[in-house]
Order: C-alpha cells, then sequence, then structure tokens
C-alpha cells in the first residue's frame, strides 16, 4: 500500500504546472501530470521528476472534453493501481488552461466557448469526475488569475472564468468540509511563463510597466506559484481552506 501523498497536476508539463509538479516532488509527492498534445515536454517534466528522487506518470487530457473524463479516470485508476499501488490521490489541481486577450467588442463566441470549456465547465466537471478519488484530508487547488481581482483591457472572458473559478472554490471548501478535504485558489499575477512569453516579447515596455505596477518591482516567475501551490500540499497549511491567495507581488495593493 502506498503511503506517499500523490498530487494531480492539469497542465502539468509545461510553464507553471511543470514548476508546481517539480516543487510538489521536492516536497516528498508522488505526481501524477496530464498534457494535452505536448508528450516530449511530458516526458521531460518526468524525468527532471525521477532525478529529484521522486516518481511521477504521465496521461494525456483535453480538459475541454468533458465526455472524455470517464475514460480518463478509468486510465487514472489503472495507473494509480500499477505505479503507486492505490486508488487515490490526495490532491487535486486544476491548472490547465491557455491565455486570451481581445476586447469585449472583438471576442468571438468560439474563443469565449474555448475559454470556458477549458477554464471554467472543465474544471468543474473533471472535479466532478474526481471527488470520490481524493483521499479524506486532502486538497482542491484551483488556479486563477490577478485578473480576477485587478482590471486589464483584453482581459475580460478571461477575467470571467477565473472569477468563477473563485467562487467555485468556496463552494467546494463548504461542500467537502465533512470529508476533511480542503479547497483553496491560487492567483498569480504576471508570470514571465510561455503563457505570457510572446506579447512580452512583441512589447517588451509592457514587462516594465508591469513591474512597475508591483510592490516588489519585477515580473513573476514560475517559482513564485510554484511553491505556494507546494505549500498547499503539505501540513503546514492544514489549516488553510476557502481562500484565495494572491501571489503578485503586491500588484495594485
Amino acid at each position: 500500500m502506498n503511503t506517499t501523498k500523490i498530487a494531480l497536476i492539469t497542465g502539468g508539463s509545461r510553464g507553471l504546472g511543470k514548476d508546481m509538479a517539480l516543487n510538489i516532488a521536492k516536497k516528498g509527492l508522488d505526481v501524477v501530470i496530464t498534457y494535452n498534445s505536448n508528450k516530449t515536454a511530458a516526458q521531460n517534466t518526468l524525468t527532471e521528476i525521477n532525478a529529484l528522487g521522486g516518481k511521477a506518470v504521465a496521461i494525456q487530457l483535453d480538459t475541454r472534453k468533458v465526455s472524455a473524463f470517464g475514460d480518463f479516470k478509468t486510465e487514472l485508476l489503472q495507473k494509480l493501481k500499477n505505479e503507486f499501488k492505490t486508488d487515490k490521490i490526495d490532491f487535486l489541481i486544476n491548472n490547465a488552461g491557455f491565455g486570451y486577450n481581445a476586447s469585449i467588442a472583438e471576442t468571438t463566441e468560439e474563443s469565449f466557448d474555448n475559454l470556458m470549456n477549458v477554464h471554467l465547465k472543465g474544471v468543474y466537471f473533471l472535479t466532478q469526475t474526481l471527488l470520490d478519488t481524493i483521499n479524506e484530508n486532502g486538497g482542491i487547488i484551483n488556479i486563477s488569475s490577478g485578473l480576477a481581482r485587478f482590471s486589464f483591457p483584453g482581459y475580460a472572458a478571461y477575467a470571467i472564468m477565473k472569477g468563477g473559478i473563485e467562487v467555485f472554490t468556496r463552494y467546494l471548501a463548504k461542500e467537502l468540509g465533512e470529508r476533511k478535504i480542503k479547497a483553496n485558489t491560487v492567483a498569480p499575477g504576471a508570470i514571465n511563463t510561455d503563457f505570457n512569453k510572446e506579447r512580452f516579447e512583441q512589447a517588451p515596455q509592457v514587462v516594465d510597466m508591469i513591474a512597475s505596477l508591483t510592490a516588489l518591482g519585477r515580473i513573476g516567475e514560475s517559482d513564485d506559484i510554484g511553491s505556494v501551490v507546494a505549500f498547499l500540499c503539505t501540513e503546514d497549511a492544514k489549516w488553510v481552506n476557502g481562500q484565495r491567495i494572491e501571489a503578485s507581488g503586491g500588484m495594485f495593493v
């Protein structure tokens, strides 16, 4: 019987998700990551976790496709049995996502639906699908955004989804409390990852602008977020529940 706790991170092959996986592995947890299409990146992340002495597996998952969640759960349970000798996870980190920048006037219905399917509907129903696989005293960590608190033109549709996730998290905390399962939100500020890379390269002045709006005087890096998520997967965070933790270096404080 596996006694090491296990964290499942969606979108754990690249960017913030990868750093979450590495930081969680450093805390001594085993890791399951999902990837959408980049199997090579997922394998690279597994290799890095193994180099840290951790144990990890990867499973393909498109979080837009709710109809595929049942098959994903079946594959997850098989992996848990074969690799970890268990049928439970301890932490679910709903991280998978993508960025979108368009004014309200320019946002298409297709883009809105894509955002909703990944960032809101997918999170809701994947969590629902996996509720009975999460151990008591475990936790759910949903990734929001500083944009749910402060507003930048061009991010309305994206921010709406993240606002919904923050409400969802509070309800999870309430409904799962009897199972001693905690639910929290981590809200990153502007982070220098693949998520923002193209925008930052096209308009380097944006980096300076964001830094000037941030109390600590810089933009964020992946480790600024991964370490916070890893903390929430430890006993040190056992009394943190139903909270929105913003990791933005103090933007607009």
